[in-house]
């Protein structure tokens, strides 16, 4: 199944490999990507009304993922978001789908649940 050519996927992850990494897999995907160090940071930007998919670390320094998520939405932000976290707590998964997340991926994740996951959240745009 072909990725919707050059949709911008942002990545906001406090650790840096994972900012290093996971472009590299998106562009092979197909996708246009930002990174971003902190909530804060993604939220100055300006990218948030270009962002197809966002890819959300959970736990961050500063804003967390979830409260991310919730300031998005306060402000009427609709932008599908994957969580991926490093911490393997099952029980935070169905709070963050029942909050809005298209999936929580816990790392380390494949390459094809990425990808199953970002192609949900595009066809939810």
């Amino acid at each position: 199944m072909m990725a919707v050519v050059r949709s911008l996927i942002s990545v906001v992850d406090d650790d840096q490999s994972v900012r290093e990494s996971l472009p590299d897999l998106l562009n092979e995907f197909g996708f246009a990507v930002e990174t971003f160090a902190s909530a804060e940071e993604f939220l100055a930007s300006g990218f948030i009304d270009k962002t197809h998919c966002l890819i959300l670390d959970v736990t961050m320094p500063g804003i967390s993922g979830l409260e991310l998520q919730r300031e998005l939405r306060l402000r009427g932000h609709a932008v599908p978001i994957v969580f991926i976290t490093a911490h393997a707590d099952e029980s935070i998964r169905p709070l963050m789908i029942e909050q809005g997340a298209v999936d929580c991926l816990f790392k380390p994740f494949s390459e094809s649940a990425l990808l199953d996951a970002l192609n949900t959240a595009l066809q939810r745009e």
